[in-house]
């Protein structure tokens, strides 16, 4: 098969690579019909997560179709229309019994710092990822949701992980209606974060970035207002639009490489002194108010970074983390969609044959072309 591969820092390339194989009886194979860039696939691309490995492939957001079963697999059948969260679980231990899949303790037994994710590093389990021809998919029966037949595989694309994230980034905010909510970040897991705010409640939401095109598609589809970080000083900012207290909520959806400090640039993500940047884990507890709570959803490597706790803890704040448990929104946010409150396939500004996969990686690390996500087709039919 095809499949797009890891060369090095900075490197990808499309390379054949074998077929995936049923290695376990609840194994399953998919036909990859849509596959995902993520902005922490860029994590990978620019060698910030540990033990990425050269002829890895990567790809934790995607669709398909289940071509081949294993003997134990049940609650799919062969031609079923699928999409499948980023994280693999078990469907059974401590954790997944209690909808916390993202805690999976089965399938990344080597660590507790994360479960098995597709396509991100043997240290989350060395499986493949999506970005591929074919994908092996363990505990298909329990981890698959099937795609319901009138909505597209774009608009399902998202639900694997940038949507959910959001989602479950704004509901760890814990509105109830009329606050004001500060988004750090707009790329799609911070867009979506945004919906979700609305749709929880939220009486104003506040963006942030310092990429002028990726600020204006916010305002365009959501109707925030907007802020670029690097033309105003963005705490004292948020300040004065808050009556000098700061936001009730800030979700924060960068992540390790963030910018807004050369210093922190320079030791966590070019020098690798420290588990990436933390400046905007930083910004959000200085322009989120006494007793706010912050909702991190921004990725992080293990194990340390310079976070601001002594201010964090003196301003009695709150903050919620974790990997989107995927699972347990799937099934509502397709209703979202199925209703016509939201066409996720809007945040694909850019759609390549997996052929053009090294370009896509580059164009959204790079940002241009006003490139928001980039979507992929393995079979080349871009629609």
């Amino acid at each position: 098969m095809r499949a797009l591969t890891y060369d090095g820092p900075y490197r990808v390339s499309v390379r054949n690579k074998p077929d995936p194989k049923i290695e376990h009886p609840q194994d399953g194979i998919v036909r990859v019909t849509t596959a995902a860039i993520c902005g922490s696939d860029l994590h990978l691309l620019h060698g910030l997560v540990p033990d990425t490995r050269i002829g890895f492939t990567f790809g934790h957001e995607f669709t398909g179709i289940v071509e081949e079963l294993g003997p134990g697999a049940q609650g799919v059948q062969k031609g079923d229309r699928v999409m499948l969260p980023f994280q693999i679980f078990c469907g059974g231990c401590y954790f997944c019994t209690r909808g916390l899949t993202s805690c999976c303790d089965s399938t990344n037994p080597a660590t507790d710092a994360a479960t098995g994710i597709y396509g991100y590093s043997h240290t989350m389990g060395g499986y493949d990822g999506g970005q591929a021809e074919y994908v092996r998919v363990p505990f298909i029966g329990v981890d698959a949701e099937k795609i319901p037949d009138d909505v597209e595989d774009l608009d399902a694309l998202p639900i694997t992980d940038a949507f959910s994230t959001g989602y479950q980034g704004a509901e760890m905010c814990g509105l109830e209606g009329g606050e004001t909510v500060l988004v750090l970040g707009c790329g799609p897991v911070g867009l979506f974060a945004m919906w979700s705010a609305w749709a929880m409640g939220a009486g104003r939401v506040i963006a942030v970035d310092h990429v002028d095109y990726r600020l204006e598609f916010a305002r365009n589809w959501f109707g925030v207002e907007t802020l670029n970080f690097k033309e105003l000083d963005l705490v004292t900012t948020v300040k004065g639009m808050t009556e000098g207290r700061g936001a009730d909520a800030t979700i924060e959806a960068v992540g390790c490489e963030a910018a807004g400090s050369p210093v922190h640039r320079v030791l966590g993500v070019y020098g690798k002194l420290e588990a990436g940047s933390p400046q905007a884990i930083n910004f959000a507890i200085h322009a989120t108010r006494k007793g706010g709570t912050i909702s991190l959803i921004g990725g992080y490597g293990p194990p340390f970074n310079g976070v601001d706790i002594g201010t964090f803890m003196n301003k009695a704040q709150t903050m919620r983390t974790g990997q989107a448990s995927v699972k347990r929104y799937m099934p509502h946010l397709l209703e979202h969609v199925q209703a016509g409150r939201i066409q996720p396939r809007k945040v694909f500004t850019h759609r390549l044959p997996l052929e053009q996969a090294s370009l896509g990686y580059h164009t959204f690390a790079q940002k241009r072309d006003g490139c928001i996500k980039v979507a992929l087709f393995p079979n080349g039919t871009l629609h």
